[in-house]
């Protein structure tokens, strides 16, 4: 029997092109996912995708049930919004606060699906960037913030987003360039160039720099372009998210690697009032945002709940 968690599995299988990308997206194990494929191809007596492919590619019976999760699976987060809003009303304030420059680039879009979604919810950003965002939930001067980090405060609730990689990016003929994997060592020496926020607030420098003692001299700018031209012009190195800067390494601006051993992992949190976090349109916007940056943005994970 088809069942709505076999669509999601589907989904997730289209979006990661990957079974253990899509276990982890789906919150079950990779042998429980590759069960639970193997019960519904048995059960329409073909194959629904070829495994050897590299992403996954879909068989014809594959790509139909794939056409149905999309319509189905709107059709019931569509209805499931209604419910809600017959129950709370459809109207709000959403109000976004910020601690990332790079924010923005995943922001835009998610905010632009949701207003669909809940046209009478008054949905703005509070302008500017922050380096305290939950002290605005505080004092009332935003319903939600983006954070880095979940700390523990008296009526706020953190919701996990997602995590991904921050990658070391230098110009193509740095002698960086001829190594796969950076040590903090490596940062010696060299001009770091980052975004104009205190260095407890970068990963880099909490997880990496500061462990090995490392201090390098810094340079500072708002916008991502403008570090890429930067590292480009051989003015420094920079550490960025690996979905910011993946157009600028398919141009050949600048390449990018891996940061330690097992790479270095950030994660994004979402902060609201406790008192707001059972209301619907708070909820559907933190689903909104997770689907829109999986279904777009390379390389994140799940950050568990």
């Amino acid at each position: 029997m088809l069942e709505l968690r076999h669509l999601r599995t589907l989904i997730a299988l289209q979006e990661t092109g990957s079974v253990s990308l899509a276990a982890e997206r789906v919150f079950l194990t990779q042998s429980a996912l590759s069960h639970q494929l193997k019960q519904l191809e048995a059960y329409y007596q073909q194959p629904l995708f070829e495994r050897k492919t590299q992403p996954l590619r879909f068989t014809l019976a594959g790509e139909r049930l794939l056409t149905l999760a999309h319509e189905l699976l709107g059709r019931v987060a569509a209805a499931e919004r209604d419910v809600a809003r017959i129950r709370e009303g459809d109207a709000g304030e959403l109000r976004v606060a910020v601690e990332c420059h790079t924010c923005f680039d995943w922001l835009m879009p998610a905010m632009d699906s949701y207003r669909q979604h809940w046209p009478a919810v008054e949905l703005d950003i509070v302008s500017g960037f922050h380096a305290d965002p939950v002290s605005l939930l505080l004092t009332q001067r935003a319903d939600l913030a983006i954070v880095s980090e979940m700390e523990a405060q008296a009526g706020v609730v953190h919701h996990p987003l997602f995590a991904y990689e921050m990658v070391g990016i230098v110009a193509r003929d740095h002698p960086l360039a001829e190594k796969k994997i950076w040590q903090a060592a490596d940062f010696a020496g060299e001009t770091l160039i980052q975004y104009p926020v205190p260095d407890d607030m970068l990963d880099l420098w909490r997880k990496v720099l500061l462990p090995a003692g490392v201090n390098p001299p810094r340079r500072s700018s708002e916008l991502t372009v403008a570090i890429i031209q930067l590292v480009a012009s051989r003015r420094g190195v920079a550490a960025l998210p690996y979905w910011a800067v993946r157009p600028y390494l398919e141009k050949g601006y600048v390449v990018a690697r891996t940061i330690g051993d097992g790479g270095l992992r950030s994660e994004l949190y979402a902060a609201v009032r406790s008192e707001d976090a059972p209301l619907a349109f708070m909820q559907d916007f933190l689903a909104t945002v997770r689907e829109r940056s999986f279904a777009t943005l390379p390389g994140l994970t799940v950050l568990a709940g």
